[in-house]
């Protein structure tokens, strides 16, 4: 059996606890490895060497840092193959969502390729008579990251090449359910020569957690999960003193008005509600069709879904792979069977007809859901699309504002117009016009609004970089040899 255990200062370190995990193939149901649960000594011997490569590691220029990230950048790109099989092995994604998650998290890496550019700040010359006033960006010191299962190697990138980029040091706890490709993403960045003790890895359960978020050398903490655990992470870690930005839930919407194109909306919500079996934050969960056009949008995301391929994530031919426990499987599998209970009518069951063997549900479409009903106020996270129907674009809009969350939502309409009031109106972090899946390229930040976010800055990009850095200023006066006098009066810029 494959064991998986943590990365400590620049090397593989088997873990003491005598807790491990199971990890599966969700493909095929059965385990692949068993992944060491961290102590709390194991978390504090991961931050003790963090703490220590610090003070290097923040005097490092500009220039080296990012020559680091460059060969990090190159690395990736020539392995992304590998970590694409290793992401379908223990995820179960397929590996063209497996390639495209590690793109994804390319470009935040290659955004900290330009730190230098990215950590410039501002001057004022003659502020006042002799006085120039200058700000700088500076790092907190050990910073940590507590990643989810869904997207284990781009959720990681999205805050260590940030983090490391700005002169931190990181601790990263990945999630217990596929955290091999974590391991080798710290292999490459020894590769790429980042010192060691700079990147660290403790796998483990709440143990590891719970020490993450009382530790007192650990400055701030980045989070991706749901909205429980989000909050439980913001509450727990600004009440000790950390700075803290927790990414929770979501239930995003897409609201398709009479004048969209039909066959354009119908295969962006069969895309964005089944890509990655639907295990993922900004997955189309619910569309709101508008009642003239329902019945035909509805019929034409019936005709694709049988052409959907469904299978082992390694099968070339596979456009949706399983889910990525059993236990997660029976769970979603719940929400199709109570919406027919609540009164909503199941158009396609994606529980027939599946593979025996593996943690596999097909896609599911759900007709005639209402708020109130569990499949559509809770978030399901599989690939279960439900269809509310609304009699006008007011009504669409204040659904979309009502829910809990706040991440992501889409419109489709030709009417440009419509689109920027849509815009406008709405109270979502990141909005798609004619866009399912609205994710920010990495030179924007990531991140909701509502139950979607806890805490003041988003994920990576402009406020990734604000996050992991905070900001001095210097106000500076050199002595005019020529004029040197005593001054007891408050200083005056008039």
């Amino acid at each position: 059996m494959n064991r998986i255990s943590h990365w400590i200062n620049g090397t593989v370190v088997a873990g003491t606890s005598g807790k491990s995990g199971k990890v599966f193939n969700p493909a095929t149901g059965e385990q692949s490895a068993a992944v060491d649960f961290a102590s709390v000594a194991e978390v504090d011997a991961a931050v003790a060497n963090a703490v220590a490569a610090f003070p290097a590691w923040r005097a490092t220029n500009l220039s080296r840092r990012a020559e680091v990230m460059f060969h990090m950048r190159e690395l990736v790109d020539v392995n992304r193959k590998e970590i694409a099989a290793m992401l379908s092995a223990e995820h179960g994604k397929v590996l063209s969502d497996a390639l495209g998650e590690v793109a994804r998290g390319l470009e935040n890496i290659e955004y900290a390729c330009g730190i230098p550019n990215l950590l410039k700040g501002g001057y004022s010359e003659q502020a006042s008579a002799g006085v120039d006033v200058y700000n700088i960006r500076q790092p907190l010191g050990v910073v940590a990251g507590i990643t989810p299962f869904n997207f284990p190697a781009m959720v990681p990138m999205w805050m260590f090449a940030n983090a490391l980029g700005c002169g931190n040091t990181f601790i990263l706890k990945p999630s217990e359910k596929d955290p091999s490709v974590t391991m080798f993403i710290a292999e490459l960045l020894k590769q790429a020569g980042l010192p060691d003790g700079c990147f660290n890895v403790v796998h483990g359960d709440k143990v590891a957690v719970d020490r993450i978020l009382d530790h007192p050398d650990i400055a701030a903490i980045s989070f991706v999960g749901s909205t429980p655990i989000a909050k439980y992470i913001y509450e727990t870690g600004t009440r000790n003193g950390k700075r803290v930005q927790a990414l929770g839930g979501a239930k995003n919407h897409m609201l398709v008005l009479p004048d969209a194109d039909l066959n354009m909306a119908a295969d962006a919500a069969v895309s964005a509600a089944y890509g990655s079996a639907g295990e993922r934050c900004m997955a189309i969960s619910v569309l709101l069709a508008h009642d003239s056009i329902a019945d035909a949008l509805i019929s034409k995301i019936e005709e694709r879904i049988p052409n959907i391929t469904v299978g082992a994530g390694d099968d070339p031919t596979s456009e949706m792979g399983p889910l990525i426990t059993g236990e997660h499987r029976d769970k979603v599998a719940t929400y199709i069977a109570g919406a027919t209970q609540e009164g909503a009518t199941l158009v396609v069951d994606g529980r027939t007809n599946v593979p025996a063997q593996g943690f596999y549900l097909k896609p599911s479409l759900i007709d005639n859901v209402a708020p109130g009903m569990k499949c559509y106020d809770d978030e399901i996270f599989g690939p279960v699309l439900s269809v509310v129907r609304v009699k006008s674009y007011d009504e669409g809009v204040q659904l979309i504002n009502d829910n809990l969350y706040g991440n992501g939502t889409a419109i489709f309409t030709r009417d440009g117009g419509a689109a920027r009031q849509f815009q406008f109106d709405i109270n979502v972090g990141m909005v798609g016009i004619n866009v399912p899946v609205p994710v920010p390229v990495s030179y924007y930040s990531f991140g909701g609004w509502k139950s979607s976010l806890f805490g003041d800055q988003h994920m990576y990009g402009p406020e990734g970089i604000n996050f992991y850095t905070r900001s001095k200023v210097v106000t500076s006066r050199w002595p005019d040899p020529r004029t040197s006098t005593v001054d007891l009066g408050f200083p005056q810029n008039r």
